[in-house]
């Protein structure tokens, strides 16, 4: 028969044992852990919607669109390679690409250093990046709704930008 060994202890020190160093505890967690998961769609490069496109997740378009986009209580991301033909309604519109008609915020348009936007803009904080393109009016008025982007209301000012010259603003 197998006898099973008895592990061996240790010979015990003939001095007191030293202080041992304190171990790093790791930092105290929150036990009550809220996720919020940011749910973005992307539509690609090689694809192209003609019509309607609506929705209530936040949207990245590279593609190219043509009719009407509408995402009134989300981000709308128009990326570098995007063609866009189409009204616009967001919560707030970051366009790097290229738009072609009038785009309505509820909170914010931010138009980048290599975005061009052919079109109105209603909303109540405008943002147009130095080297941007832009032709259209803005209107900044009525804070926090949207605006009828037809063209219908009277624009309080136009503002034309190129990449080579800063911006010219003409009230009217």
């Amino acid at each position: 028969m197998w006898k099973r060994e008895e592990p061996v202890s240790p010979p015990q020190p003939a001095s007191p044992p030293k202080a041992a160093a304190p171990v790093p505890q790791p930092p105290a967690v929150n036990p009550v852990v809220v996720r919020q998961e940011l749910s973005t769609v992307n539509i690609g490069k090689s694809v192209v919607i003609k019509g309607e496109l609506s929705g209530s997740e936040d949207l990245t378009i590279e593609g190219a669109v043509e009719g009407k986009i509408e995402l009134r209580q989300n981000l709308l991301t128009i990326g570098p390679n995007a063609k866009i033909k189409a009204q616009v309604f967001a919560k707030t519109v970051v366009v790097e690409g290229h738009v072609q008609g009038n785009i309505s915020a509820g909170e914010r348009i931010d138009i980048r250093d290599k975005g061009v936007v052919e079109g109105n803009l209603a909303a109540p904080r405008v943002s147009i990046a130095d080297g941007a393109q832009f032709r259209g009016s803005v209107d900044m008025q009525g804070a926090g709704k949207f605006a009828d982007a037809s063209g219908d209301s009277k624009p309080t000012a136009t503002v034309v930008q190129h990449a080579a010259s800063g911006p010219t603003a003409v009230a009217r």
